[in-house]
């Protein structure tokens, strides 16, 4: 994504924030124009339509796997599925309060969406440590597919958190 001159923070930012990994922001970029807001408002709102996706992804994996003789992976699975619900509220809540955040109370707003989206990054990693320890095959296999899916989540949410933290004059 080219960025403005204007935004060269910003860019700084997305620099570092991605990790070198392609930015799933670009195709927002002439929407986006120069707000800084606008362009968080789009990584949280890319991030939960991601999340979302992995929950339904989830869900027909756990019917799809049901006959596997792995309790644990599928117990794993089903906790997958509630810490992405979880994660999807997190993400929905931030979206609303973003859309607040200069009406009033700046800090409370900011540290909502801060802790908001710092949980749901962290219910993504859960849902991948829940398989911890799990050792069939067909447990392994679920585990692997998963941990795909939820990291490739944790990589969006992790570049709009830290959008979400260059609003913020309170950053270091």
């Amino acid at each position: 994504m080219v960025l403005p001159k204007s935004t060269n923070g910003l860019h700084n930012v997305l620099i570092l924030s991605l990790k070198k990994q392609k930015c799933s922001l670009s195709g927002y970029a002439a929407s986006v124009q120069q707000s800084h807001t606008q362009l968080a408002k789009v990584a949280i709102n890319v991030s939960l339509s991601n999340a979302q996706v992995v929950y339904r992804f989830v869900g027909s994996l756990s019917v799809t796997a049901s006959n596997i003789n792995d309790s644990r992976a599928l117990m794993a699975l089903k906790d997958c599925r509630t810490t992405f619900s979880d994660c999807i509220s997190w993400m929905q809540q931030s979206s609303v309060e973003l859309g607040i955040l200069y009406t009033g109370n700046f800090r409370f707003h900011m540290s909502n969406i801060l802790t908001w989206m710092s949980a749901a990054l962290t219910d993504e990693q859960t849902c991948i440590d829940g398989f911890e320890g799990v050792s069939t095959i067909p447990g392994l296999v679920l585990k692997a597919v998963v941990a795909n899916q939820a990291s490739a989540v944790s990589k969006v949410t992790s570049n709009a958190l830290a959008l979400v933290n260059y609003l913020n004059p309170q950053r270091s």
